[in-house]
C-alpha cells in the first residue's frame, strides 16, 4: 500500500506549505482561549480564499470537489507549521448535503463554507443531552412561520452567529423520535436571548445557553419535513462523532509538537514520569491519526460508518484526556499571570468525555449495536 502523494498532491502540498510561511495567523497553541477565536472567524475566510477550505464538498456549494485526501494533507500542513486547524465544520455541510432541498443547500452551505455566515447548534437542553430525543424546545405553526419557545445550553458561540440549526418538537401527539423537526433559525431577531457560561477554564463563549421565547422562523427554513429532525440529527451526531470532520487529529498534533519542542530543549528539567506522560500522548495521537486514515480509506470505498462512529469518539475522548494530562505534566501551572495554556488544555480536556454524548452512553452503543450484546 502506497501512502505517499501522487504528483498533483504533491503541488498541492507545496503550494499550500509556501502559503502557510506567510500567512500562519499565530493563534493560541490551544483552542481552550477566547483569544482564539477571535481570531477562528478571519482564519476561515484566509483559508477558504486561498483555495485551502472546502476540498472535498461539492464545487456547487463553494467547496473544491478534490478527493477527501486532500482535507488530509490540509490538516497535515496545518499541524506541522503550527497554525490553527482548519474550521469544524463538516457536520452541518454533511447533514444539510443529506437532509436539505436544493433551495435549502443553495441558500445556506456556500455561507457556511467560506466563512462569511457563522453558524451555531441548538440541539442539547438543560433535561435532553444525552437523551437528545427527550428536547422540550416546541416549535409551533402559525401562517408562514413557526413559533419557537425553549431552552437550548451547550450552543458554542451562539453569540457571535447569525444562524442556528435548532431542534424542536412540532408534534406532541407521536413517540418522542418522530416528533422533531430541524430547522435554520436566524439568531438576530427579538425573541432570543444569550447567555454565554463562564467554564473553568476561563472560556466564556464555548458552553453557552440560549432562550427562545416565541421567536419566529419561516416554515421554508425547515430541513427536510416535519417529523424528519431526528433522522437529521443523527447523521451530523454521527460525523460530529468521527475524528477526521472535526480537525482534531491536527490540534492534538500541534499540542503534542509543542510539548516535545519544550521538552528536547531542556531533556533534563524533566522527570522520568513527565516524559513517560508525554510518550503515552504521542502515541495515543499517532493511533488517532491512523485510525483517521483508515477510515478516509473506507471512505474512499463508499464504506460509511453508523454506529461505528461511538468507537471514534470514545478514541478521542481518551486521546484528548492523555493530552491534557500531559500538558499539564509538562507544563505544570502558572502562578502570577503566568500563561495558563497547559492548564487550560488540561481542564478543557475532561469535557470530551461529556461532550458530543457522554463516554457511558458511547460504551452502551458500542455493546448493543456493534457487538450485539443483550441489553440487561
Amino acid at each position: 500500500m502506497d501512502f505517499g502523494d501522487s504528483p498533483e498532491e504533491s503541488e498541492f502540498r507545496l503550494r499550500l506549505r509556501g502559503w502557510l510561511q506567510g500567512n500562519n495567523p499565530g493563534l493560541p497553541t490551544s483552542s481552550t482561549d477566547d483569544d482564539y477565536w477571535k481570531g477562528a472567524a478571519a482564519w476561515h475566510r484566509s483559508l477558504f480564499g486561498a483555495g485551502f477550505f472546502g476540498m472535498s464538498w461539492p464545487t456547487a456549494i463553494g467547496g473544491q470537489g478534490l478527493p477527501s485526501v486532500y482535507d488530509v494533507i490540509v490538516d497535515e500542513e496545518l499541524a506541522a507549521s503550527g497554525a490553527p486547524p482548519r474550521p469544524s465544520l463538516g457536520y452541518l455541510v454533511q447533514g444539510i448535503l443529506e437532509h436539505g432541498n436544493e433551495d435549502i443547500q443553495a441558500r445556506f452551505l456556500p455561507g457556511i463554507i467560506s466563512g462569511r455566515e457563522r453558524w451555531c447548534q441548538g440541539f442539547s437542553e438543560p433535561d435532553a443531552g444525552s437523551d437528545l430525543a427527550s428536547l422540550r424546545t416546541r416549535a409551533d405553526r402559525q401562517g408562514d412561520d413557526y413559533v419557537i419557545t425553549g431552552h437550548k445550553v451547550w450552543t458554542s458561540y451562539s453569540d457571535d452567529a447569525e444562524w442556528c440549526l435548532v431542534l424542536a418538537r412540532t408534534d406532541q401527539e407521536v413517540a418522542k423520535h418522530r416528533g422533531i423537526s430541524a430547522f435554520v433559525v436566524p439568531m438576530h431577531q427579538p425573541g432570543i436571548e444569550q447567555r454565554p457560561l463562564r467554564m473553568i477554564n476561563g472560556m466564556t463563549k464555548e458552553f453557552g445557553e440560549v432562550a427562545f421565547n416565541e421567536a419566529r422562523v419561516p416554515a421554508v427554513n425547515m430541513i427536510g419535513g416535519p417529523g424528519e429532525g431526528w433522522r437529521l440529527a443523527m447523521t451530523i451526531v454521527s460525523h460530529e462523532r468521527e475524528p477526521g470532520e472535526l480537525g482534531y487529529v491536527a490540534r492534538y498534533t500541534k499540542v503534542v509538537n509543542e510539548l516535545t519542542r519544550r521538552v528536547r530543549v531542556n531533556p533534563s528539567g524533566f522527570r522520568e514520569d513527565q516524559v513517560r506522560d508525554l510518550g503515552w500522548a504521542i502515541v495515543e495521537v499517532e493511533m488517532l491519526r491512523l485510525h483517521v486514515r483508515r477510515r478516509l480509506s473506507d471512505r474512499l470505498n463508499g464504506i460509511s460508518h453508523g454506529p461505528e462512529g461511538s468507537v471514534d469518539k470514545l478514541l478521542m475522548t481518551w486521546t484528548e484526556q492523555s493530552l491534557g494530562h500531559a500538558a499539564l505534566s509538562i507544563g505544570g501551572i502558572a502562578h502570577g499571570g503566568g500563561d495558563d495554556t497547559a492548564l487550560n488544555t488540561y481542564l478543557y480536556s475532561r469535557a470530551q468525555s461529556v461532550m458530543g454524548g457522554t463516554s457511558q452512553i458511547q460504551r452502551n452503543l458500542v455493546a448493543g449495536r456493534i457487538l450485539g450484546l443483550p441489553s440487561s
